[in-house]
């Protein structure tokens, strides 16, 4: 069950990171979309850190 609230943690926060990585690039208006990208890629990163800390064994 605690793994079904990590899915659930990672699919809203995928779809609100991408959503706030749109919002910024148009903001600074860049050519280049880099905050679509590095929003959803910060929080895989910080969502793995997580699930190996709760899931190793101390």
């Amino acid at each position: 069950m605690q793994y079904a609230g990590y899915a659930g943690q990672l699919a809203i926060g995928l779809i609100l990171a991408v959503y706030a990585g749109m919002w910024i690039d148009k903001q600074i208006a860049i050519r280049i979309p880099i905050f679509i990208w590095l929003l959803p890629l910060l929080l895989l990163i910080v969502m793995l850190i997580k699930v190996v800390k709760d899931t190793s064994k101390k």
